[in-house]
Order: structure tokens, then sequence, then C-alpha cells
């Protein structure tokens, strides 16, 4: 198993990060996602850019402060925790992923991946936040 955390506080209220965070409709900030298809009210599946799917099941949405999924692919099956807090008009979130390699030669690579993939999302959500 790998966890991977990343920390940012941004200076933007929390209902504005909370909203595109959680956005299943809007997406088209995110580089690396083609689509998202809403399978029902708790469980969605992403696509990335080459068309790779991923599918997600919300175990935990506490509006402006947790939202949970467990996510799982034929690669690697895991756990995504994302919290929120708000101080003085900034939002502090923190992301942690614990991910499990379904494949044998994959194990060495998945920590690195995620801090790419975590990397790239904080850009991209600074991008789409103008900050």
């Amino acid at each position: 198993m790998a966890i991977s955390s990343i920390k940012v506080t941004l200076p933007c209220d929390i209902q504005s990060v909370w909203e595109i965070v959680t956005s299943l409709d809007n997406y088209a900030w995110r580089s690396n996602i083609k689509k998202i298809e809403v399978l029902n009210a708790n469980e969605f599946v992403e696509y990335t850019k080459e068309d790779y799917k991923t599918k997600f099941t919300v175990t935990c949405a506490e509006p402006y402060q947790r939202w949970e999924f467990d996510l799982e692919n034929d690669r690697i099956k895991g756990h995504w925790m994302g919290i929120f807090a708000e101080h003085k008009k900034e939002t502090t979130i923190e992301f942690t992923e614990e991910i499990y390699a379904k494949k044998l030669y994959l194990k060495p690579f998945i920590k690195m991946y995620l801090k790419k993939q975590q990397e790239i999302y904080i850009a991209d959500l600074k991008n789409v936040l103008d900050v």
C-alpha cells in the first residue's frame, strides 16, 4: 500500500473551493480528465484523456468539511479523503490517498504516481481558481 498526502492553503473562500472540487459536471479545468460519467448519487466514473477509466464510490460527503470515496480500476484500488477548512477567507485543503497496486510490477512506482497526480490536480485547481 502507498499513502500520499498533499496540503495547500488557497486564498479563496471555502464555498468556491468545495464547489469546484466536488462538481461532477464542471471538470473541464482538469487537464488529465476527458469526461466524468455519473452512475448514481454515490458513484461515478472518470475517464482519462487516454480513455482509461476509474470507478469512484462516495463514502462521505460533509459539505465544506470532508469528501471521501473508494476508487478502483484494473490496476489500483484504494481510498481518497479530502479535508477542507476555512480561516480568514483562506481555504486549506488536505487530500490523502491510500492505494493498493493490483499488479506486482506497479508497486515500486505507485507512490511516485500518486504524488504526480496530486501535483497535477493542485496545479489545475490553482489555475481554475486563478491563484
